[in-house]
């Protein structure tokens, strides 16, 4: 059982529609190895025990009956707290809303949920989702399975670490800076931000107002690319709520022929330089590309270098003015650490109206020469980020920061783009790359993710945990 609750959600379901296993024995066992592993990690801050036992053995009952609920049937799942669940604490990791539960599910729960999933609990975060650290007032700060001392990443943090060490098989996750990538990225899993517009955002918290449709995703997570092919077209396509949804076609990865791709590659973005090891990682993934048959070449779209510049200029446009009456519309009266210090670095960058006029008008002419680059080619593979997990309680540091331009570059595009881990650090920790197709084109950015996962190993077991 240990080992069939470290294999895929698409292995776990084929598994139980053959009875091989109970959806009941499948989940008792997550169970189990989330109590095993989060005093460690403290990556589910919310457990429906009782609850999943009797969902699971409902979907036994079900499959005894011949009725399969969907290609998820018996499979459990995480939940990220910022995602409203019926009867679910969802405070966002904000002190004002600490006891605040949920009335209905989000529209990604309920569509993994009627898909067969069962909850297993929620999963831990920043608050306000507003770090790449996964740590707040109310349930504490989550841990890096492959190394304590450091973060799994954040937003989704809470999901990564828990994934990584087999106490869940997936969860879905947003990304407005790199809350999905940077996490996959720092915990060794894989993960996808779909093209902007393609997942429903209604019952995310905070809300997706102002600039946040302009930049964030929701896509899920998980230790397998298998998986990601398997949730997107569950959590796909307009809910009617959600009015940045578009009911775009969804390609089938399993139709791209590699040899027929033409991909670029950049190991420095021109914000930040990588670690040698990361430089390495992505070169030898360009190389496993090329050994597939792909056109690789070695170039950076124009201008990509100015991503940092504009992403944290649209997020600091108000002074924070915005995350501030959020936080007290929450009812929060005191913050974490980690809030405080983007809301002095918000403060200090702050713009007039015509200035956040002009800086709009720059997006677009971001966006425009940046999309001229894909006319060329189909796909490119970058760093995820220019440093492995970071220790604790830094993301928001001078020099630490920069890192994540890699990510910013492609939330301010609005492209898919996955992640999958394909080396090691030095120290152990894993190192993903960055997997960036065309608009609405994940299929090819699962494609080439599923082919380096492959060649170049994925997800690694953590040591001693």
């Amino acid at each position: 059982m240990r080992e069939l609750i470290c294999a895929s959600a698409t292995k776990m379901a084929e598994a139980i529609r053959r009875k091989e296993v109970s959806s009941e024995e499948l989940v008792r066992e997550h169970l189990r190895r989330i109590e095993e592993v989060n005093p460690k990690l403290n990556a589910v801050v919310q457990v429906r025990t009782e609850a999943a036992l009797r969902e699971a053995r409902e979907a036994d009952q079900a499959l005894a009956r011949g009725e399969v609920r969907g290609p998820l049937n018996g499979v459990p799942f995480t939940i990220k707290e910022a995602w409203e669940t019926e009867g679910m604490i969802w405070s966002g990791g904000t002190l004002g809303r600490a006891q605040y539960r949920g009335s209905v599910d989000s529209t990604v729960v309920a569509r993994v949920r009627a898909a067969g999933g069962i909850a297993l609990g929620a999963t831990n975060l920043p608050e306000l989702s507003l770090a790449f650290e996964a740590d707040n007032l109310v349930y504490g700060r989550t841990n890096n399975p492959y190394d304590l001392s450091r973060t799994p990443g954040g937003s989704g943090g809470g999901g990564a670490a828990i994934i990584a060490v087999g106490g869940s098989p997936l969860e879905i996750g947003a990304d407005a800076g790199g809350s999905i990538r940077l996490p996959c990225h720092f915990s060794g899993i894989a993960g996808l931000r779909p093209s902007t517009g393609r997942v429903p955002l209604t019952g995310y918290f905070p809300p997706p107002l102002g600039v946040f449709p302009l930049v964030t995703a929701a896509g899920p997570m998980a230790r397998k690319v298998e998986d990601l092919r398997l949730v997107l077209p569950i959590v796909a396509g307009p809910d009617w709520r959600d009015p940045d949804v578009v009911p775009a076609p969804l390609g089938n990865a399993h139709a791209v022929v590699l040899k027929k791709l033409r991909a670029a590659f950049h190991t420095d973005n021109g914000v930040v330089a990588p670690t040698p090891e990361i430089v390495e990682v992505v070169r030898s993934a360009a190389r496993a590309l090329n050994d597939a048959g792909a056109v690789v070449d070695e170039a950076r779209p124009t201008g990509i270098e100015q991503c940092l510049e504009i992403f944290l200029g649209l997020f600091s446009a108000d002074g924070g003015a915005g995350i501030r009456m959020l936080l007290k519309t929450s009812g929060t009266t005191r913050v974490h650490p980690l809030t405080e210090a983007l809301l002095r670095q918000l403060e200090a960058h702050s713009l007039s109206s015509a200035q956040f006029g002009e800086l709009l008008a720059r997006r677009d002419v971001y966006r425009s020469a940046m999309l001229s680059f894909l006319e060329k080619y189909d796909v490119i593979l970058c760093p995820a980020c220019a440093v492995p997990a970071i220790p604790h309680g830094t993301c928001w540091n001078s020099d630490t920061m920069p890192a994540f331009s890699y990510t910013m570059a492609h939330n301010l595009t609005g492209w898919p783009g996955a992640v999958v881990r394909c080396g090691t650090s030095p120290e152990g920790l894993p190192i993903g790359v960055q997997i960036v197709a065309r608009p609405w084109r994940e299929d090819v950015a699962l494609a080439v993710a599923e082919h380096l996962e492959t060649v170049m190993g994925g997800w690694k077991r953590p040591p001693d945990i």
